[in-house]
């Protein structure tokens, strides 16, 4: 899969690299992970876990029958992990430039308050 991720995919990977969850555990922990930023519907969910299992990112595990209905729960692969880490570490090197450029514009805030051009 190509970097960048989109938002819901890194968030479900993330969410899945935990330990197996189910489709309603994967819409909550989304939810939590965003700060209810990113909300998943169930098709929208299912419609990513089935193309992130065609990527071979992801694999549908066990299956539980409850209150009548099927709970399919689904894990990340060698492969999600290793595009999740370097997601991850892309993400943190934008989050550190950014950072830096930003510690340089204070400085120079702090320089035009105190009447100087740094």
């Amino acid at each position: 899969m190509d970097l960048p991720l989109r938002e819901p995919t890194f968030l479900i990977l993330t969410a899945l690299a935990a330990g197996p969850l189910h489709g309603y555990a994967i819409i909550a922990e989304v939810s939590t992970l965003s700060g209810a930023r990113v909300g998943l519907r169930p098709g929208t969910l299912y419609g990513a876990l089935d193309r992130l299992t065609d990527d071979g990112l992801v694999e549908p595990g066990a299956e539980e029958i409850v209150d009548g209905r099927r709970r399919r729960y689904y894990r990340l692969t060698d492969a999600g992990d290793a595009t999740l880490r370097a997601e991850t570490a892309r993400l943190r090197a934008n989050a550190e430039a950014a950072t830096a450029r930003l510690r340089v514009r204070d400085a120079r805030a702090a320089g035009k308050l105190a009447g100087g051009f740094a």
